[in-house]
């Protein structure tokens, strides 16, 4: 098998390429110009440049592959021209990345995008795939948990926005690789949506004190009204401030994110980690760096 592989150089991209080639598929890597391409290089890939902006190079980058994988994000409405080079190209198998964030009862303009994304998938005749994960983890180039450890690891105070006691379920990356691969080969999973999930579900409480108690540190959480917080930020947003964090975020860890995944489970044997062994990794994988 030939695979297109999208999102290559990104995070969760990286480890995919990983998975596929241990698995001897042959990858192609649509890619920008721009992109820093050094790991591809390494891997000795082939290479197609091209920009989901103009759906023309990336039907051209599909001629003479089976199948796509696109792990680039569907947040910003390139669903309808990805749909149609796949179908100009005459691909019929394509496997692609979504969220579980459309499931969030915030009127985010985000949420629209995706949902009208994954709508236009379905719609699309292709022997599609959709997977829909959570806050992915996993390494340094995580954008959510790494921040966390950082910060757990300089400081003994951690402010919470809220009380804390709503659910999480991150995924540690690997896990979202395997699930990307373990769909791509099944044919059960075809014309179906799956959210996939850590093994656990925990709270935003507890999840500090499990990164905490991996790095043996003591931490103090100091909980801040939501309310009076978010009113504050959006106030600095609508100023122009760059905050840290945004305000939809804030607003997202107040929700509860926890998600079955029991679908995936059955039809392409999903089986995740838990949270307590992929912060283990995590901050392995941080440390090996230092």
């Amino acid at each position: 098998m030939k695979v297109l592989l999208t999102g290559a150089t990104g995070f969760t991209g990286s480890s995919t390429l990983t998975v596929l080639l241990d698995r001897g598929v042959s990858v192609r890597c649509f890619v920008r110009r721009t992109s820093n391409i050094a790991n591809l290089v390494k891997a000795d890939v082939e290479i197609a440049y091209g920009d989901l902006n103009e759906p023309q190079t990336l039907r051209k980058a599909l001629e003479g592959v089976d199948a796509l994988v696109n792990i680039a994000s569907l947040g910003f409405g390139h669903a309808p021209g990805i749909v149609w080079a796949a179908r100009e190209a005459g691909i019929q198998r394509a496997v692609f990345i979504s969220t579980t964030a459309i499931f969030t009862q915030l009127n985010a303009e985000s949420k629209k995008v995706r949902l009208a994304a994954e709508k236009a998938i379905a719609d699309s005749g292709l022997m599609y795939t959709i997977l829909r994960p959570t806050m992915i983890y996993g390494g340094p180039r995580d954008r959510n948990i790494c921040r966390l450890v950082r910060y757990i690891e300089k400081y003994p105070v951690i402010p919470v926005f809220g009380d804390g006691r709503h659910l999480q379920q991150p995924i540690y990356v690997q896990d979202v690789s395997a699930a990307l691969d373990g769909a791509l080969r099944s044919d059960e999973t075809c014309g179906k949506a799956y959210n996939i999930a850590g093994a656990n579900a925990i709270s935003f409480n507890e999840l500090i004190d499990t990164v905490a108690g991996k790095l043996k540190k003591r931490i103090r959480r100091v909980h801040l009204p939501a309310g009076i917080i978010l009113r504050s930020m959006r106030l600095f947003e609508r100023s122009g401030l760059k905050l840290p964090i945004s305000s939809e975020q804030v607003q997202r860890l107040n929700e509860d994110k926890s998600f079955s995944y029991s679908d995936a489970a059955g039809d392409f044997g999903f089986a995740p980690i838990t949270f307590e062994d992929g912060i283990q990794r995590e901050i392995e994988a941080i440390r090996s760096l230092e």
